[in-house]
């Protein structure tokens, strides 16, 4: 369903199991971006009114999403570590196009988030299927479901606001990219790590 041109190898699953403590505090600033990126969408597209509205549901779930991960991190006497910066996610970045007009930085952006909630969507059902943890694996499964519906919005949100921008091949050249990219990664704890 996702098209991720890469599947993450299971056992990374294991790596971030041996440091829950990394993987929760990378996964809640995950949530904090993913809220503002949704927050930034609405900054620079107000006069859409479907999209802010959607947009405003996403940043309040991505914060909801935030606080309870925050509240496990709490509640198993974790330290809620500093915010690291996602290499992953920069690249994807240097990936994305920039100039054009605002409609094409708008169907970029919305290209830029749906690659990363296919991603973490992905990452998070093979968290849901082969830890040991019961309680993070019933977790995962229900994020999994969340970000799944963010990665359609998005993508569905790019195809249907393009005025010029090819979404489908482009969208292509995502997948390519990120198939690519992925694969230097899936060795630490960290969500896209």
């Amino acid at each position: 369903m996702l098209g991720l041109k890469l599947k993450t190898d299971p056992r990374w699953a294991n790596i971030a199991e041996s440091n829950l403590e990394e993987i929760l505090t990378d996964h809640c600033w995950c949530e904090q971006k993913a809220a503002s990126n949704a927050l930034y969408i609405i900054t620079n597209n107000s006069e859409n009114e479907e999209l802010v509205t959607e947009m405003a549901k996403i940043a309040i779930e991505e914060m909801q999403h935030f606080q309870m991960v925050h509240d496990i991190i709490k509640a198993r006497g974790y330290e809620f570590g500093r915010e690291v910066k996602d290499d992953y996610v920069n690249q994807l970045v240097k990936f994305s196009k920039k100039g054009g007009t605002r409609n094409d930085a708008l169907i970029e952006r919305l290209l830029f988030a749906a690659m990363i909630e296919a991603r973490s969507c992905e990452r998070f059902k093979v968290l849901s299927e082969n830890i040991q943890d019961k309680e993070l694996a019933a977790f995962y499964r229900e994020l999994m479901i969340s970000e799944a519906h963010h990665y359609t919005t998005f993508l569905n949100f790019a195809r249907k606001f393009s005025e010029k921008v090819d979404v489908e091949k482009r969208w292509n050249e995502w997948l390519e990219f990120e198939g690519e990219l992925i694969s230097n990664y899936g060795k630490k704890e960290t969500v896209h790590g």
